[in-house]
């Protein structure tokens, strides 16, 4: 699996950010985005249950990524979750998500979370939208940072 860039400050991925999730993305051989996850009590919503903001997050982000390794800079069109079952805190969870359709600027994806056992607690769609290059330069040069870090 090839790791994939943080930045410094994204809520999801910023290794700087105080109040942020922490997460790291990694690509694998089918070009599949994948991430873990341990929910922590601050996480939740409903007692000893994961927030479904941060659910949705944690799909719309894995489900972006699918176009990182493809040098794809995209922003979220559609995003749609179902939610299957309550997400326990405590435990690892995996994030994965794939790369459904592709177009032009638009591309497709869809993305589960999932229980160490596999068992599928959320899943979702969604649509993005490839982002101007003059954005993409104006976005790099206020990120400056995106590189890939250890864990």
């Amino acid at each position: 699996m090839q790791k994939q860039p943080n930045s410094r400050l994204c809520f999801v991925c910023g290794v700087e950010n105080p109040i942020g999730l922490h997460l790291f993305f990694y690509t694998d051989e089918e070009g599949r985005c994948i991430a873990r996850f341990r929910p922590r009590p601050e996480h939740q919503g409903y007692p000893g249950c994961l927030h479904g903001g941060l659910i949705s997050t944690l799909l719309d982000e894995v489900m972006g990524r699918v176009l990182t390794h493809r040098q794809v800079w995209a922003m979220t069109g559609r995003l749609e979750v179902r939610f299957r079952r309550p997400v326990p805190l405590d435990q690892e969870l995996t994030i994965v998500a794939e790369l459904t359709r592709e177009r032009t600027r638009a591309y497709e994806a869809r993305g589960e979370l999932r229980l160490p056992d596999g068992t599928v607690l959320a899943e979702a769609a969604g649509l993005y939208i490839r982002v101007p290059d003059e954005f993409v330069e104006r976005a790099r040069a206020e990120l400056d940072f995106w590189q890939v870090v250890p864990d």
